[in-house]
C-alpha cells in the first residue's frame, strides 16, 4: 500500500488530468456524432483552452488528434447504420432519426449541392452550423458507396477539429484564467450553433419588408 501511494503521488497532476481528460473527449465526441446532442464543438473549443493553458508538450496537438479521430470514428458509425436502415427494417430507426433532425428545406439544398459539387459538400459540412446532417442524409438518400463517405468525411472532420480548436485557442489567449477562456469559447460555439436559426428567421421578415 505504501508503494502504490508513494506511485500515485508522483505521478503530476498535469498527467492525471490527461489520463483522464483524452478519453473523456474522445468517447464525448463520438458520443455526440452518434447522437447529434451533445455540443461537440463547445467541447474541442473547451479542451483547447485547457490546452492552452497547459505545461504538457503537445497537449493542443493531443487535443488536435483526439477530437478529429472521434468525430472521423463517430461519422463513420453513424453513416454505416444509416446505410443499415436503409436496408433493414431493424436499422430504420437510426434513418428515422436522421430524417426527422434534418428540416425539408435543408435536406432538398443538400441533395441539389451534392449532385452539383459532389464530395465536395462533404469535406465543407462540418463547418456549417447544422449542416452535417442533412449532408449526410443526403449521402445515404444518394446511395454514396462507405468508402466515398470515408474519402470525404476524412479532411472534413479534420478541419472541424482545427476549426473548433482555434476558437479555443483565440479564447484562451485573451483570458488568464482557463475558466474564462472556457467561458468564451462556450459562448461563441453557441453563437455560431444559433446564427443559422437566427438567420432562417429574419430573412423570410427583411425579404417581406423589401416587396
Amino acid at each position: 500500500m505504501t508503494l502504490v501511494g508513494e506511485l500515485v503521488r508522483s505521478v503530476p497532476p498535469e498527467s492525471t488530468q490527461q489520463v483522464v481528460g483524452y478519453p473523456s473527449l474522445f468517447l464525448l465526441v463520438v458520443l455526440g456524432s452518434l447522437v447529434p446532442v451533445v455540443p461537440t464543438g463547445a467541447l474541442v473549443s473547451s479542451a483547447a483552452v485547457v490546452a492552452f493553458h497547459h505545461t504538457a508538450p503537445f497537449a493542443l496537438l493531443m487535443v488536435f488528434v483526439v477530437a478529429s479521430s472521434a468525430a472521423f470514428l463517430g461519422d463513420v458509425g453513424l453513416y454505416s447504420l444509416g446505410r443499415r436502415g436503409s436496408h433493414s427494417p431493424h436499422g430504420s430507426r437510426w434513418l428515422a432519426r436522421l430524417r426527422a433532425r434534418a428540416a425539408p428545406d435543408r435536406l432538398a439544398r443538400a441533395q441539389h449541392q451534392l449532385r452539383a459539387h459532389g464530395v465536395l459538400v462533404l469535406v465543407l459540412s462540418r463547418l456549417v452550423p447544422a449542416g452535417r446532417i442533412p449532408v449526410m442524409l443526403a449521402c445515404l438518400l444518394a446511395a454514396m458507396p462507405l468508402r466515398r463517405f470515408v474519402r470525404g468525411d476524412l479532411p472534413a472532420c479534420l478541419a472541424w477539429a482545427a476549426t473548433y480548436q482555434l476558437i479555443g485557442l483565440l479564447s484562451g489567449s485573451l483570458f488568464r484564467s482557463a475558466w474564462q477562456g472556457v467561458a468564451m469559447a462556450i459562448a461563441l460555439t453557441v453563437l455560431l450553433g444559433a446564427a443559422p436559426t437566427v438567420w432562417r428567421r429574419i430573412r423570410p421578415a427583411g425579404g417581406e419588408g423589401g416587396s
